[in-house]
C-alpha cells in the first residue's frame, strides 16, 4: 500500500511541475492560455504576473511531495508521510476550490485532485496498518 500511495504522489507532483511550467514558463504561448481559457494573447500578457505566482505555488507543492516520497523511500517515514500528507493534501483542497468556482473547472478539477487524494488516502492506510 505504501508504494501504491507513493507512486501516486509521484504522479501528483509530476503533474503539478508540468502546471507549472504551464503557468510559469509558457503561459503567453497561444495552445498555454487557450488550455485556460484565457480569451486572447492581450489577455494572455495581462495575467502572466498571477499566472507566474500561482505556477510557483504548484511547483512548491510538487516539491513537497517529492521530497515526500524521497523521506519515506529513505527511512524517514515521520517526515516523508508529513510532506507527502501536506503537499497532497493542499494539492487536493485546491481541487475542491476549483471545482466549487463552476461547472466549467470540475474536469480539470477532478484531474488535478485524483491523483493527490489516492495518495492520501492510500497513505493514511498504509500508515493505520503500516
Amino acid at each position: 500500500m505504501t508504494i501504491v500511495s507513493l507512486v501516486f504522489a509521484l504522479l501528483a507532483g509530476l503533474l503539478h511541475v508540468y502546471i507549472f511550467s504551464m503557468e510559469s514558463i509558457t503561459w503567453t504561448r497561444p495552445a498555454t492560455w487557450k488550455r485556460f481559457g484565457v480569451a486572447s494573447q492581450a489577455d494572455a500578457e495581462t495575467t502572466r504576473p498571477m499566472a507566474f505566482n500561482q505556477g510557483f505555488y504548484n511547483l512548491f507543492l510538487a516539491v513537497g511531495a517529492l521530497a515526500g516520497i524521497g523521506f519515506v523511500a529513505g527511512g524517514r517515514p515521520e517526515i516523508g508521510w508529513t510532506l507527502v500528507f501536506t503537499a497532497c493534501g493542499s494539492m487536493l483542497l485546491a481541487s475542491l476550490v476549483l471545482a466549487a468556482s463552476g461547472r466549467k473547472y470540475l474536469r480539470p478539477a477532478v484531474l488535478q485532485g485524483t491523483t493527490p487524494l489516492l495518495a492520501v488516502v492510500l497513505g493514511v492506510l498504509a500508515v493505520a496498518l503500516g
